[in-house]
């Protein structure tokens, strides 16, 4: 630590020596740099400020109804694309300031200076954007930012009002290509209808509900038949068992009530049995064995009441009602018959069709799908271009975003660049930093030893004395005059400092 502060002091005596670089040095830069500032033309800066409202009630009433699109996004991105080149050009004929271009370099120049020299400043979430140029021409500020002004609000609007305008004349035109596609579908469906009217799906349902419905018709029918002609044979073998006349004595006794009953009971459970069942299962030959005994029975209680000489034959009823039952048996039996073969000849149709109408329905699947996709695209576009006809009444005959200028395009009468005060005292500093510099690097240059401690490094040699410098009288007075003259140097230069201060403030004043 000690020996960098002997070291810094070292360097301020090496510096304080060549004192005069610093004051010259300062008093040649302070003049340069006050005079460049002096000659700086003035510029002012001409500023405006616009507040978007995007939160419009036609919002929330319209909502569903019309398209909404992104206004926050449309105008961020217009303040991003406000400084393109196509808005400059604008700017520059709206202002005329492009008449003093007169060739393509000075066009290019002039579009470079207004791109670095305006600014567009945001708030953010308020929308509230602050519009400024500088010029030393106020009145040519001034139509700048004008023009930047409608330009933005304008473009802002029109963007919307040509997408909207894009957006209807692309949806006019999918319109009339998919009334055109569903136009062609109509047709071919309708063609194909025509050619196939008795096969198309939905005519008794799809082919095989149609061809399972056939079967199981079909097995039910031959079911009922077999069950038909079972009966119609039972009934027979009953009559061959029976016989077609009988004497009075005999109808009386084969007209016994009770045994007729049980027989008649017994027959019905046979009949059942038999559509379940084999004539080998044992309830089936039980119920046989039991008829057989009860039909013995009446025949035997028949033989014991011998017939008369005064006895009369007479028609059995009996083997009349099985007559009777066997004829209504022989008509079912052939309705059934009738009924089968219906059955069989539409089975045997759709066994023929089975390459046919599958083939159909796939057709016909096929042409629905695109009949349904076009007609469910087609009345989509309908809706939106009744959507997007609203939201261009919307666009063109409400004010859904508001464009309001909070503070419109001014002047102030103090010019805005450059702050001569503050240039003036950054030239006196930078002088006097220079100055210092100046004396520093002189002493690096020329470098001289100021104390024994020094010696004794620089020579690595042992000390053995010094000799001290005794002064006169004359000597200390040259050394005070030149103390004084350097301090007068320096306050000169404050003072000159001052007075540009003053001088400024003036002209601030009297402007």
């Amino acid at each position: 630590m000690h020996e960098a502060f002997t070291q810094l002091m070292s360097y301020v005596k090496s510096m304080w020596r060549r004192r005069w670089y610093i004051v010259i040095v300062a008093w040649v830069v302070s003049i340069a740099g006050w005079a460049w500032v002096y000659a700086l033309p003035n510029r002012f800066e001409a500023s405006a400020r616009v507040y978007v409202d995007t939160q419009s009630l036609l919002k929330p009433l319209l909502s569903g109804l019309t398209v909404n699109p992104n206004f926050e996004q449309q105008v961020t991105m217009m303040t991003r694309t406000l400084m393109s080149r196509p808005n400059l050009e604008k700017v520059a004929r709206m202002t005329d300031m492009d008449l003093k271009a007169k060739t393509p370099p000075q066009m290019e120049e002039l579009l470079n200076g207004l791109a670095s020299e305006i600014r567009l400043e945001g708030t953010g979430r308020e929308n509230l954007y602050t519009i400024s140029y500088q010029n030393k021409n106020p009145d040519v500020a001034k139509r700048v930012v004008q023009s930047l002004l409608t330009i933005f609000v304008e473009s802002s609007l029109g963007s919307t009002r040509k997408d909207i305008a894009s957006s209807q004349k692309f949806i006019e035109e999918q319109l009339k290509s998919y009334a055109e596609k569903l136009r062609t579908a109509e047709e071919a469906l309708k063609e194909f209808k025509r050619k196939n009217v008795g096969t198309m799906p939905g005519q008794g349902g799809d082919y095989y509900a149609k061809l399972a419905t056939a079967t199981t018709d079909l097995n039910q029918a031959q079911l009922e038949l077999r069950e038909a002609l079972n009966r119609r044979d039972q009934i027979k073998r009953q009559i061959d068992d029976e016989e077609p006349e009988t004497t009075s004595t005999e109808a009386a006794a084969i007209s016994n009530p009770e045994l007729d009953g049980r027989i008649k009971d017994l027959q019905k459970q046979l009949d059942n049995l038999r559509l379940q069942f084999t004539e080998q299962h044992p309830d089936i030959s039980g119920i046989k064995r039991i008829i057989s005994q009860l039909e013995t029975q009446k025949k035997q209680e028949a033989a014991a009441h011998k017939p008369s000489a005064s006895s009369k034959a007479s028609r059995n009823p009996v083997y009349q009602q099985l007559a009777i039952s066997l004829s209504e048996a022989d008509a079912n039996a052939a309705a059934l018959r009738a009924r089968v073969a219906e059955y069989q000849r539409r089975f045997g149709a759709l066994k023929a069709a089975a390459d046919s109408v599958p083939q159909v329905e796939a057709d016909f699947t096929q042409l629905m799908r695109d009949y349904d996709v076009y007609k469910q695209n087609y009345q989509s576009l309908l809706a939106r271009r009744e959507s997007a006809a609203l939201s261009s009444d919307v666009e063109t005959k409400a004010d859904v975003v508001d464009f309001r200028v909070i503070d419109p395009p001014r002047v102030p009468l103090q010019p805005s660049w450059p702050n001569r005060p503050l240039m003036f005292s950054l030239v006196l500093l930078g002088a006097i930093a220079a100055g210092i510099a100046m004396a520093f690097i002189m002493s690096q240059l020329r470098r001289t030893i100021d104390d024994r401690t020094a010696l004794r490094k620089f020579t690595d040699l042992p000390l053995l004395g010094a000799v001290s410098r005794i002064e006169t009288q004359e000597a200390k007075q040259k050394k005070k005059k030149g103390l004084i003259a350097y301090a007068a140097s320096f306050l000169g230069l404050l003072g000159a400092y001052g007075v540009l201060l003053a001088l400024q403030l003036l002209v601030a004043r009297s402007a």
